[in-house]
Parts: structure tokens; sequence; C-alpha cells
């Protein structure tokens, strides 16, 4: 077991901890200054600091401890990708001929429509008054 010395105390390391510290090691020798990690070694090192605590692997494995952190609780550093509208609701009444189309953006944006009238909207028309109104 590898001790690690901290003001004059010496804590002992856990075997895990030492073994994942040996990779890292080597990892870091052949790897330029400041490159990322790969993700198996994050997620060994989340699942070391579940067993033996946060400050305590990131502090022996030279990890950013904010990182470990959010990976930790599950938040991942990730930027998130271009977001699409994954759904639209078209909800027509059976009994009355009103139509009520609702768009809801990614983003949380939301523009409702309601469309009174035997006949149902010229579907094709309306992304193209959308874009109109909004541009």
């Amino acid at each position: 077991m590898q001790r690690l010395s901290m003001n004059s105390k010496t804590t002992p390391i856990a075997e895990p901890i030492a073994q994942l510290q040996r990779q890292l090691e080597q990892i870091r020798s052949l790897q330029p200054r400041r490159s990322r990690l790969p993700e198996s070694l994050w997620s060994a090192a989340v699942e070391l600091a579940r067993q033996h605590g946060l400050y305590r692997v990131a502090h022996t494995l030279r990890l950013d401890y904010t990182g470990l952190k959010k990976r930790l609780n599950g938040v991942t550093s990730r930027r998130p990708s271009a977001t699409k509208t994954a759904f639209m609701e078209l909800v027509t009444p059976l009994a009355t001929p009103e139509w009520i189309i609702e768009f809801e953006a990614a983003s949380g944006g939301k523009m409702r429509i309601q469309w009174k009238g035997a006949a149902p909207p010229d579907w094709a028309s309306l992304p193209r008054a959308w874009r109109e109104i909004a541009g």
C-alpha cells in the first residue's frame, strides 16, 4: 500500500486508487500536457470517489475536483448538440369545426394557432407563415 503525505501526516492510499494512479501517470507521460483523459479513466475515478471519497481521489490522482464532482453527480462537461423540434401536436376537436395547432420549440418557445372553419388549414403554408412572422 502506498502512502500519501499531507502536511506531515501520512495517509495510506488504497490499492485501487494506486492502480489508477499508475495508469494515469503512464497516460500523462505519453500525451501532451492538458490533454483530455479517456472516458474509461474518468469512469474509474468516479467509482473510486464513490467508495473512497471525492477529495481523496481527486487529490491523489491530480484530477480536477469540480470536474470529478460533476461526473459523480451525473453531469458531464460535453457540449449539448444542436436541438431540433422533436414533437408537434395537432389537436382536432371531433364535434366542432375548429382546429388547434400548437408548436413547441426545444428552447421552450411556444406558438398556438386556433383555426375555426369547416375546412382544415393549408398545412403546407403554416411553416412558411411562421417563418415570415418570426423572420
